[in-house]
């Protein structure tokens, strides 16, 4: 997978039109190769950015311009990828960066594959695995918090606390394997007591680390939340507010919608992909029938639903038969209409879901709906300052760490022997370094690369 030799090239930017356009080049001959695309008048000092122009040299029967570009040449090992980089800042027109880039792999360059650039940093010791997969991360993160949560991995943050348990670990190996060496000198290099509290000190901080993968996995994920309840009670019109446009058709005819209408939606945070569903009841005719469907589908992987009620109007057979469809879901229970008299009080229902009342159609309570479901899906401060785990690897990982250390001080409490204690060290040492990469597989590393965009 990854070839060293080659001097690779990309668009570094997105696809499509732009004011501005990145082709980013890496490997040995990036220099020179760099410098064959360019006018014989262009000096390239490294970290200086340099105006040049993109001459054609072997495709026009005679050289000619193509762009003006800035051109930044970042030398080996204090660049991106630790190899020499050069990055051409050319106009943002598809048409002129995929031909700069054709002449660059007529010249000897090969088309960078996915996450090739950020696997080369990996390689060379620009970034352990956990900041790499930060960078994919920050690229595609959606919200604030997202960003936030991504740019504190690739800052080194988890790094770091992972780094310091495993010098620990080191260390209590270490002693226990001298212990283990020199069984007739006498000596014991470390006490069982000892072995006890450092392995309760370093479970300890991986179970801390572990606690909050649950709402660290919602924040870097999101989740779906679903719209339900009868035909008319609203949800179109509440779907439209909290999304902040009309995507949704709203009229006083019953039924109006028909399929899934979804929309991804910041909610203090999280990435919700936000679904308005038909109105559940017996479906007239197969269109709406398969509304029905698709609106049952979408509640078997929610993380939570909105259950509109309309407070004007008596509960009627349908109203109740999406409250019991719902009944062992998290909820919140909308009482919608609050600008219109009551018809019923929500003394009514029963069980222990929050209820909100508010107004789809002036906004009145829509705040305290958008807290409501927040609290539900995380039920914490998002904005806690201690490292939050969120991608699932590293969770398997710190899983696999902690039933080590678990089994690990299991036998020193019962005084097994060193080497029993140590093969559980082992393998939660062994679990911390392919966390950060120190120890990992190509399969592994081509699984979590694949999924970066060519260019980065």
């Amino acid at each position: 997978m990854f070839r060293p030799d080659d001097t690779i090239v990309a668009v570094a930017t997105p696809q499509g039109k732009g004011s501005l356009g990145i082709v980013r080049i890496s490997g040995p001959e990036a220099l020179a190769l760099a410098k064959g695309l360019l006018d014989h008048s262009a000096q390239l000092k490294p970290r200086y950015a340099t105006l040049a122009k993109i001459i054609d040299h072997i495709q026009a029967q005679e050289p000619s311009g193509i762009d003006q570009v800035i051109a930044t040449f970042f030398p080996r090992p204090r660049s991106y990828t630790g190899e020499d980089v050069v990055e051409l800042s050319a106009h943002g027109s598809p048409v002129l960066l995929e031909r700069i880039v054709g002449l660059a792999l007529l010249q000897g360059a090969r088309l960078a594959e996915p996450g090739e650039f950020t696997l080369r940093a990996f390689m060379n010791g620009r970034l352990d695995l956990v900041q790499a997969e930060a960078v994919g991360d920050l690229v595609n993160a959606v919200t604030p918090l997202q960003a936030r949560m991504a740019f504190d991995q690739l800052e080194g943050t988890m790094t770091g606390l992972i780094a310091s348990l495993d010098v620990r670990l080191f260390d209590l190996i270490a002693r226990l394997e001298a212990s283990l060496d020199f069984p007739d000198e006498g000596y014991h290099f470390i006490k069982t007591r000892e072995v006890v509290q450092s392995v309760g000190e370093l479970l300890k901080q991986v179970r801390e680390l572990l606690s909050g993968a649950a709402s660290g996995r919602l924040i870097r994920e999101g989740c779906q939340i679903v719209i339900l309840g009868k035909p008319n009670v609203g949800k179109s019109t509440l779907f439209n507010y909290l999304v902040g446009s009309d995507r949704a058709i709203v009229t006083s005819e019953a039924g109006t919608t028909r399929d899934l209408i979804t929309e991804v939606i910041d909610l203090d945070g999280l990435a919700v992909t936000l679904v308005d569903t038909a109105g559940i009841r017996t479906a007239e005719g197969s269109v709406e029938a398969e509304g029905v469907s698709r609106a049952r589908q979408a509640i078997g992987v929610a993380a939570a639903v909105v259950v509109v009620l309309d407070q004007s109007r008596v509960l009627g057979p349908e109203d109740w038969a999406v409250l019991e469809e719902t009944a062992k879901m998290p909820r919140v229970m909308v009482l919608n209409k609050a600008d219109c008299s009551r018809s019923w009080s929500s003394d009514s229902l029963v069980g222990g879901d929050r209820v909100v009342s508010l107004s789809a159609l002036t906004g009145d309570g829509v705040c305290v709906l958008r807290e409501t479901l927040r609290e539900i899906l995380v039920g914490i401060d998002l904005l806690r300052d201690t490292p939050r785990i969120a991608n699932i690897r590293h969770i398997n990982l710190l899983e696999r760490a902690a039933t080590a250390l678990e089994s690990a001080k299991s036998a020193a409490n019962e005084a097994a022997g060193e080497e029993f204690i140590l093969a559980d060290l082992d393998r939660a040492r062994t679990a911390l370094e392919e966390l950060t990469g120190k120890r990992t597989s190509d399969d592994v590393l081509q699984h979590i690369f694949e999924r970066f965009c060519i260019g980065k």
